[in-house]
């Protein structure tokens, strides 16, 4: 009896994500379709369809689920010690200080290659 309820929601879960995917569709054709009309009100009706859709989408247990993990990165994300600034600033150099060298030292490989390949292929001095 459980596993016939449970197929019933997956059912009824399959169904309502495919109207929800239906209308996203039919509201991205219709932008395009009635391109003579304002940009805005165009964006505001493609924005208003995309909203039921995610609402329709959130009804179903797979919507409940990201809804859950979206509410959980959210907490995850308040106990992060984010950085000062001074340690951004420090960070950000170093980095920028790194990119620098690296970039010399790739650039005096690259010219001793292009020696090397110049003197061995006879086009050298």
């Amino acid at each position: 009896m459980s596993s016939k309820a449970v197929e019933q929601g997956s059912t009824a879960d399959i169904f309502k994500l495919l109207i929800a995917l239906s209308l996203l569709v039919a509201g991205a054709v219709a932008f395009y379709i009635y391109s003579e009309y304002s940009l805005l009100m165009r964006v505001l009706a493609l924005l208003g369809v995309a909203g039921v859709a995610v609402f329709i989408a959130m009804q179903t247990n797979q919507g409940r689920f990201a809804w859950a993990f979206v509410g959980g990165a959210r907490t995850e994300v308040r106990k992060v010690i984010w950085p000062t600034r001074q340690e951004t600033m420090q960070t950000t150099l170093i980095v920028i200080v790194m990119v620098v060298l690296v970039g010399i030292m790739l650039w005096i490989m690259d010219s001793f290659l292009l020696w090397a390949v110049r003197l061995l292929t006879g086009q050298g001095d």
